[in-house]
């Protein structure tokens, strides 16, 4: 389950698709001179600076890695139409050894970043930050609406200085971000039901539109998966994971273990038994925010 949406980069614009991720912040695309034999490359469009009138070489070199995924390349300079305006943006170009382990949808071409410059290879400035800087915006906001439904439209939406209020209702509750990095915040509690509690001296936790899962440490995963009745499918090794094993899928974030993680890619629970699970709730900045079984179990059919 991944959300994203176009761009375009380069006078004229060239369309890009890409995943809106708000714990990265690098905006990368691939590039004409990326090897054929590369396969994310072979799947997807890429970018020709030779077609864009606006177009500046930097020529830095970038390394780039994710938790399924890394990326080489060199920078560059270039508009990036976002809606109905241009902004510029310093993104990344040519990848020599585009990605370790690359999407295999040829739709989805790049990733564009909205973490905070803290967190930034090379210190290249992160999409909003770039928007901001150019008092693109009314207000320094940007918000998500992301649909469950695949079936309708739209399937989400990113909002640049505000928020759209067709989408909630009431008023929004605010939490401080405690490391500005990724968005990390301060979670007080987890509970599974009324028969586990999870983080119970409190712990962190990062809000993150490009992870599609539920991600957590390893003992506390494991437990709150014995407590839904949950099985791991697939046993697995990695030597990167910033947060841990994940909840109900690989991460797809940097890591920062040296060590390797042995860990279950991924838990199963019979889809007969969704109606009974246990409710799953965080409680963060004192208020309490409940997933029921059928939101926070990913069906795969």
């Amino acid at each position: 389950a991944q959300y994203y949406g176009e761009i375009g980069l380069g006078t004229p614009p060239q369309p890009f698709t890409v995943v809106f991720d708000t714990g990265s912040s690098n905006l990368w695309v691939p590039s004409v001179h990326c090897s054929l034999l590369d396969i994310a490359c072979l799947l997807h469009r890429k970018y020709n600076s030779a077609k864009s009138s606006t177009y500046v070489k930097n020529g830095t070199a970038f390394a780039i890695r994710y938790g399924a995924a890394a990326c080489q390349a060199t920078s560059a300079r270039t508009p990036a139409p976002l809606g109905a305006w241009p902004w510029r943006s310093s993104c990344l170009e040519k990848p020599s050894s585009s990605l370790e382990s690359p999407s295999l949808q040829p739709s989805l071409t790049a990733s564009s970043a909205w973490a905070t410059p803290r967190i930034s290879v090379d210190g290249v400035a992160p999409v909003f930050d770039n928007i901001m800087s150019q008092k693109k915006v009314e207000k320094n906001v940007f918000s998500f609406y992301l649909n469950r439904n695949p079936q309708t439209q739209p399937g989400g939406e990113l909002l640049l200085g505000g928020t759209d209020p067709q989408y909630y209702t009431g008023d929004f509750s605010y939490v401080n971000v405690t490391r500005q990095a990724y968005w990390q915040i301060h979670v007080d509690e987890l509970s599974v039901g009324s028969q586990l509690t999870l983080c119970k001296s409190g712990c962190e936790a990062i809000v993150d539109t490009g992870t599609s899962l539920l991600t957590g440490p390893s003992e506390e995963v494991r437990s709150l998966q014995k407590a839904i009745g949950a099985l791991p499918l697939i046993q697995g090794e990695v030597s990167c994971g910033r947060v841990g094993p994940p909840v109900f899928g690989p991460s797809v974030v940097c890591g920062r273990v040296k060590s390797p993680v042995v860990f279950g890619f991924q838990y199963m629970v019979s889809c007969d038994k969704i109606p009974t699970l246990p409710v799953i709730t965080f409680n963060i900045g004192g208020k309490p925010y409940s997933l029921t079984g059928d939101q926070y179990v990913l069906k795969v059919r």
